[in-house]
């Protein structure tokens, strides 16, 4: 045994250290927490089996949320151009503060705008905005250059500052 392996976390380890980062990365790019989980565990799964061999990368963090964008990127490129996610939340707002139930709404419709994104420039606004990545990093994790990534970004912004929740905060600031 080398001592990059005996270096290396076990499996159990990793995932009890970074399992619930990994699916707070995903539930920010899918917007469901139960597909978050599904892409998680998938991943996991996959990377279990070859621990032996994976846990020789050097930055083993890095490799995992990697796999975690990948299947993401691909699970949204299966789905039918048509079919979007959604979930009705009217029944669950039923008496809660109208101050409450106005910040839910916004939510729901910042949601609803991010959901029309592409998956590569919500991966972009994730990466850039919770996990504080810089662009050469974005662009390295996307395999483009960063100039693309800016553009995604730039694209993403525009579509989310366009969007009536975002007129209507806008008119609520002035």
């Amino acid at each position: 045994m080398s001592s990059a392996e005996a270096d290396a976390p076990s499996f159990e380890t990793f995932v009890l250290t970074h399992g619930p980062e990994l699916v707070a990365f995903a539930r920010r790019l899918t917007l469901d927490h139960h597909r978050a989980e599904d892409i998680v565990q998938d991943v996991l799964a996959r990377i279990g089996l070859s621990w032996s061999r994976v846990s020789r990368v050097d930055d083993l963090r890095a490799y995992v949320f990697k796999a975690v964008l990948n299947d993401f990127l691909s699970w949204r490129r299966r789905l039918s151009s048509f079919e979007r996610p959604t979930a009705d939340l009217a029944a669950d707002r039923s008496a809660t503060e109208p101050g409450v139930e106005e910040l839910i709404v916004r939510r729901d419709e910042l949601q609803a705008v991010l959901a029309r994104l592409s998956p590569v420039q919500r991966a972009v606004l994730v990466l850039r905005y919770y996990h504080d990545q810089p662009d050469a990093q974005i662009a390295a994790l996307l395999g483009c250059r960063e100039g693309t990534v800016r553009s995604h970004a730039r694209r993403a912004l525009a579509a989310l500052r366009s969007s009536p929740a975002a007129r209507t905060r806008e008119g609520t600031r002035r």
